[in-house]
């Protein structure tokens, strides 16, 4: 099984009680539910441990600082980390590359991909490493 908190990456502390609340619900339900239900009882339970989060926010997505559309994020946790839930057989490309979208276009630094749809709870922590080396790079020159 993985390793739920990792200090190595950022906000571990954070993401694995993220992760923890998403196994006790795929634990609960199993898998075969839309998002929905799972994004519906994840929402339950991080509320039961003190997370503040806001559910399907939507955000703006712009283009050279015109407004091309509209994504909502399925989970905005402490204004740090976004969640993006699904509910497949097997988790894509297309899915990593949805979230990494995510991150840049939010200027989110970290994010989860939970997979519900799987015998067994998927997960991936990814980072924003464009965000990550602009902010070191920055760090550099104060």
């Amino acid at each position: 099984m993985k390793e739920i908190v990792n200090n190595s990456y950022k906000y571990s502390d954070l993401t694995g009680k993220i992760i923890g609340c998403a196994m006790k619900v795929h634990s609960a339900l199993g898998s075969g539910f839309q998002e929905v239900i799972y994004q519906r009882a994840l929402a339950i339970e991080m509320e039961k441990q003190g997370l503040a989060f806001t559910r399907e926010l939507e955000m703006m997505i712009y283009y050279e600082g015109i407004e091309v559309g509209k994504r909502r994020v399925d989970f905005l946790i402490a204004d740090i980390v976004m969640v993006e839930i699904k509910a497949t057989s097997k988790l894509e490309d297309a899915h990593l590359a949805q979230v990494i979208n995510y991150l840049e276009a939010y200027r989110l630094e970290t994010g989860l991909l939970l997979n519900f749809g799987s015998k067994s709870l998927e997960f991936k922590r990814i980072t924003n490493e464009y965000k990550l080396a602009k902010q070191q790079s920055s760090n550099k020159n104060h």
